[in-house]
C-alpha cells in the first residue's frame, strides 16, 4: 500500500508563489509515476502535471497546456517527496490540489483513472 499526503497549500496573493509537497510513504518503491490534480468548486478534477522516474534517476516531467511554464514538478528520492512549486498565481488557479501515485509507467497521464493512490488534497486559495 502506498499512502500520499499533500501540504504546503493556503491563501496567496495574485502573482505571487507557493509550494505545495507529497509525502510518500509506504511502499514507496512501487511507485513508478506521480501527478497532481486540481480540482475548483462546480468544475472536474484537472491534470496539472506528472512526473516518472525509473529508481533514482527521473525519466520525464508532463505539464497540462494552461501551465505555460508557471509550475515546476520536482521530486527529492531522500525525502520520498514529490513538489509542485506554483509561480505567477492567478486567481483562476484557486483550487484544491491532489496527488496521484500509480505503480506503472502510463501513457495516459493526464487521466485521473490511470492513478491508484491519492491524497487528501490541500487548499490553494489565490487572491486578486
Amino acid at each position: 500500500q502506498v499512502h500520499l499526503v499533500e501540504s504546503g497549500g493556503g491563501l496567496v496573493q495574485a502573482g505571487n508563489s507557493l509550494r505545495v509537497s507529497c509525502a510518500i510513504s509506504g511502499r514507496t518503491f512501487s511507485l513508478y509515476q506521480l501527478a497532481w490534480f486540481r480540482q475548483a468548486p462546480g468544475n472536474e478534477l484537472r491534470f496539472v502535471a506528472a512526473i516518472e522516474w525509473s529508481g533514482w534517476s527521473d525519466v520525464a516531467t508532463y505539464y497540462g497546456d494552461f501551465v505555460k511554464g508557471r509550475f515546476i514538478i520536482s521530486r527529492d528520492t531522500a525525502e520520498n517527496t514529490v513538489y509542485l512549486e506554483l509561480n505567477s498565481l492567478k486567481p483562476e488557479d484557486t483550487a484544491v490540489y491532489y496527488c496521484a501515485g500509480s505503480s506503472e509507467s502510463n501513457s495516459y497521464y493526464t487521466r485521473a483513472s490511470s492513478y491508484k493512490y491519492w491524497g487528501q488534497g490541500t487548499q490553494v486559495t489565490v487572491s486578486s
